[in-house]
């Protein structure tokens, strides 16, 4: 369990994810609405060298980014509850990019079987407590080496 206590501790465990991440990786971030999981994909976007404003995509449903060297995928599924829609998802599963996906249950019949979930619990106003679940070997080992870092700290 890793404690944030506030943004700044959020943008210090999207900074140390970031570092662990190689285009190809799925992140699902899950938590109620306002957890932070926007402001988590916009930390990780800056590490990327993302240089746009990352935005909730709650009516694009997906953006594109480029950042430094590797592009970021940003998903927003919250509207596609009871939608049985497929909107190209593989395509994007597929593609030499990092993907971040917001309401990953809503499309969970698309996702692919590997993935790191962020599950984030709004404590208070400020703090929030973060757990990661690493679905396959690879994500294991980055799920392993942000909490070994973020201990360490």
């Amino acid at each position: 369990m890793i404690k944030i206590n506030n943004i700044n501790d959020m943008s210090h465990f999207g900074e140390v994810l970031t570092k662990y991440l190689t285009a190809g990786d799925l992140i699902l971030l899950n938590g109620d609405l306002g957890a932070g999981k926007t402001t988590l994909s916009q930390f990780i976007g800056k590490s990327l060298g993302v240089k746009r404003n990352i935005n909730s995509p709650t009516f694009n449903i997906i953006k594109s980014y480029q950042g430094t060297g590797v592009k970021l995928h940003h998903m927003d599924c919250y509207r596609l509850e009871d939608s049985e829609e497929d909107l190209g998802f593989e395509e994007y599963f597929e593609d030499d990019a990092v993907i971040l996906i917001e309401w990953s249950q809503f499309i969970a019949e698309f996702l692919p079987d590997y993935y790191l979930s962020i599950n984030i619990k709004t404590e208070n106003t400020t703090e929030r407590t973060i757990t990661l679940d690493a679905q396959g070997e690879h994500y294991l080992r980055i799920k392993e080496d942000v909490e070994r870092e973020l201990s360490a700290n």
